[in-house]
């Protein structure tokens, strides 16, 4: 029995809201964020899901119980945290200005100085990319690429085996998580550039097949698009 799975964006953050670089580090959700949920969770909320789950971060949690809560047409339960659906770690760079964090790590890949991450991304591709924040970060703490790549395969494998003959799920996580899996699982990708950046409380879906295989096939809808899923 295949699954399908709602991957969720969580609220927006203080973090968000001040340009700050937010990977492990957390921080609350906004009022904005708070309200921009609450049309997610309207959405949702005729949805049936048979299990919901999140990262273990704090604006994860938050955001997936807004949701339940609001759920009219679902029996959810006890919520279960994966910390492989954490967002992508950046190290020392956490908490710092994103804009300036970009511009270190392009020179690191060996471009110049620039705060545009796409650019970085569409012109290094997404390994390089990864790699080069690992380089820039002056202890070296960031998530390169394999490492992150490891993480995704374990969060879908951990994912898969927790849903077996489950018919529907969602998942509260991270945007460049997200962002990565769609790199990785939709085929509407090279499989290497950047993709759009999901928004908070957007839902990106996907299928998890009977031989745990998973694919995405919608990414990044707006929570008002939501009933057109």
């Amino acid at each position: 029995m295949a699954t399908e799975v709602y991957l969720v964006r969580h609220g927006e953050t203080m973090f968000n809201q001040l340009n700050k670089v937010q990977g492990w580090a957390d921080s609350p959700l906004t009022v904005k964020g708070i309200n921009d949920l609450k049309v997610t969770a309207s959405n949702l909320s005729q949805v049936h899901f048979d299990k919901m789950y999140s990262s273990d971060l704090k604006r994860a949690i938050d955001t997936v119980h807004l949701i339940a809560d609001a759920n009219e047409v679902s029996e959810i339960g006890k919520i279960k945290k994966f910390p492989a659906f954490r967002e992508v770690f950046f190290g020392t760079f956490e908490g710092d200005d994103i804009d300036e964090t970009w511009k270190k790590v392009a020179k690191a890949g060996g471009m110049e100085p620039t705060s545009d991450v796409v650019k970085i991304i569409q012109n290094l591709g997404i390994h390089d990319f990864r790699e080069a924040t690992k380089k820039a970060d002056p202890r070296h703490l960031a998530e390169d690429a394999e490492a992150l790549d490891n993480r995704m395969n374990q969060a879908i494998s951990q994912l898969a085996e927790e849903t077996k003959g489950v018919g529907r799920v969602l998942i509260v996580s991270h945007g460049d998580f997200i962002k990565t899996l769609g790199i990785k699982y939709w085929d509407q990708t090279s499989h290497d550039h950047d993709i759009p950046f999901p928004d908070n409380g957007s839902v990106t879906r996907g299928i998890i097949d009977d031989n745990g295989k998973f694919r995405i096939i919608n990414y990044g809808v707006k929570n008002t698009d939501i009933p057109n899923l």
